[in-house]
């Protein structure tokens, strides 16, 4: 009886733990008229010009996914003055995600949104007015020079740092095998 008890708790918890990987209900991405450059500045907590360093995907507990994109920022119009920053998009595909290429350059207009995730990140949307530089001649008219960053920042390390739901995932596992290890030890008793 013992063993089908033990056995029973087992399951269950593996159970919860594998339940917490249901993804989320997504809505498909739709977008209203472009706004203006003045209007879409007035919008943005983040305006700036930067090079893609590199394009990394994340995935939370509650389904979500996003790509984060770490950009070597060459001119900021406004926000911070780091030479680094590092902005949330969806992956594609309906969820409005921008796609940054890596090494290419971009205008990027970025606000704090929970539209992935219950955590607030700073995003751009396929709806904004984010574009590859080279094709932001209007933005940048409208936006002058900019201002060149002047605080030195190290962002890299950022973008791999472990997430929490995966200190819970290893946990998980560590109390499943323990208790594994000791019903079978039990057992064979």
């Amino acid at each position: 009886m013992r063993k089908i008890t033990n056995l029973i708790l087992m399951t269950v918890l593996f159970l919860s733990i594998m339940t917490s990987f249901v993804p989320s209900t997504v809505h498909a991405c739709s977008c209203a008229r472009p706004q203006d450059v003045v209007a879409q500045f007035s919008r943005s907590q983040e305006v700036f010009a930067g090079r893609v360093l590199e394009v990394k995907e994340q995935r939370y507990l509650n389904g979500s996914v996003t790509r984060a994109v770490l950009f070597e920022v060459s001119h900021i119009w406004k926000g911070g003055n780091e030479s680094q920053i590092i902005i949330h998009t969806g992956s594609g595909g309906g969820d409005c995600g921008f796609h940054f290429e890596k090494s290419k350059e971009y205008l990027v207009y970025a606000h704090p949104s929970t539209m992935y995730g219950d955590k607030e990140l700073l995003i751009t949307i396929i709806c904004d007015r984010t574009n590859v530089l080279g094709q932001a001649q209007e933005d940048l008219a409208v936006l002058g020079e900019g201002k060149i960053p002047t605080e030195q920042v190290n962002l890299e390390g950022e973008l791999y740092r472990l997430h929490p739901y995966i200190w819970v995932i290893m946990i998980g596992i560590a109390v499943i095998g323990t208790a594994t290890f000791f019903v079978w030890r039990k057992a064979r008793k």
